[in-house]
């Protein structure tokens, strides 16, 4: 009779696969991965250690193990993806949230802090943000859980992925009036029967920017997410422009939008903001120093 291997040594026999194939961090995705299968955390499995593996869970370890050397990323096999706190739910209709996003949410909590400081009067109309290209929520819902008393907009031009966002919302923030609009960018404002606003207070994006050559040259579970939240056009800008020429349109006086992008294109995007008007324009590095988030205001 074959003898059970324990938690303890069936991590490492499948952390060493994913160590050989170049993943990233071997054991820490084998051990989400087997937290996973047995429904605990993984600073369980460390109690548990010498406890014996049945059959039935080793047999879908393996299994998730070979999605995993297969270029799935654990993200997706698991179903989910902690961002601020909330487990999001993701699927290969959304990104998955990663941290770098943590400095455009940052970044835009800073910014309404400020607006909630400077509003005169109770009775000024409330304080509203609109999410492009939403994803998975995980902004729209991040931003509405830290700082309760703002409006929230969201749209997406991926049904899927409103549906997910939707969901995400009604199961982290039940109640939270957060409004899901499918389209083009703005065009999902006007499209779904959402009358032109005086303007947002602040409109925030992480749209898609990798240029489309450059696609095939990424990981191989990137490449695996859905490519119209990669492709940012030829240039990796064109979804960019499009945001900065309509956003004037959209914006309350002294509005502010901020904009995750390829700490490469910062200049370009400057560039782009100051020919539009936006002015008073700021980067924000993300946790590695790089300039991840660029911010600008628009007067009328």
């Amino acid at each position: 009779m074959k003898e059970s291997l324990s938690i303890r040594s069936a991590l490492a026999q499948e952390s060493v696969k994913l160590k050989k194939a170049e993943i990233d961090s071997p054991t820490l995705d084998a051990s989400l991965l087997l937290a996973h299968v047995l429904n605990t955390t993984r600073s369980a499995l460390i109690a548990q250690g010498e406890k014996p593996l049945c059959e039935e869970a080793l047999m879908a370890f393996n299994s998730l193990i070979k999605r995993r050397l297969d270029g799935e990323c654990v993200a997706y096999i698991v179903g989910r993806k902690e961002f601020r706190g909330f487990d999001f739910a993701v699927n290969k209709s959304v990104l998955v949230p990663r941290p770098d996003t943590e400095t455009l949410v940052e970044t835009a909590i800073e910014k309404l802090a400020e607006m909630i400081k400077h509003r005169a009067k109770e009775s000024e109309p409330n304080i509203s943000v609109l999410d492009l290209c939403t994803g998975s929520g995980a902004v729209a819902i991040s931003l509405k859980n830290e700082v309760p008393q703002i409006e929230v907009c969201a749209c997406d031009i991926c049904e899927k992925a409103l549906e997910t966002a939707k969901s995400n919302a009604d199961l982290l923030l039940p109640n939270s009036n957060i409004q899901f609009y499918l389209g083009d960018l703005f065009n999902a404002i006007c499209a779904n029967g959402f009358p032109l606003p005086t303007g947002f207070s602040l409109i925030i994006s992480n749209p898609p920017y990798i240029p489309s050559d450059e696609i095939k040259t990424l990981a191989i579970e990137v490449q695996n997410e859905p490519r119209i939240a990669l492709d940012g056009g030829p240039s990796g800008l064109e979804i960019i422009k499009r945001i900065i020429d309509k956003a004037p349109e959209y914006l309350k006086n002294g509005g502010m939008l901020l904009m995750e992008a390829d700490p490469r294109q910062m200049d370009n995007i400057k560039n782009l903001l100051e020919k539009k008007g936006f002015n008073g324009l700021q980067l924000y590095n993300d946790l590695s120093g790089a300039q991840r988030v660029i911010v600008g205001a628009y007067e009328k």
